[in-house]
């Protein structure tokens, strides 16, 4: 007889019931449960235009440790921070 392993994650009624599940669980508590899926990421968009900013090394060096623990580079980082932030704010 084979035995079913009961998922410990909840299910839910609603996207906010999962959200705030998610928002106060980590998903490595599951990672027994999940499969591993293929996503692509066109984050190579040919750009219309350029922004030059200037900042403080202190700044730049920590956009560099946020980048990289993100698996971004600073700029795709930053660009995908502005795009939220005027997304929030329409």
């Amino acid at each position: 007889m084979i035995k079913k392993k009961i998922s410990k994650i909840p299910k839910f009624k609603t996207l906010e019931e999962e959200a705030k599940f998610w928002d106060a669980h980590s998903f490595v508590d599951f990672k027994d449960e999940l499969e591993e899926i293929g996503v692509e990421v066109d984050l190579q968009r040919p750009k219309e235009e350029t922004l030059v900013l200037r900042l403080q090394k202190d700044i730049k060096k920590k956009l560099e440790k946020v980048a990289k623990s993100s698996g971004l580079n600073i700029s795709s980082l930053v660009r995908l921070w502005l795009i939220e932030k005027l997304q929030s704010s329409a």
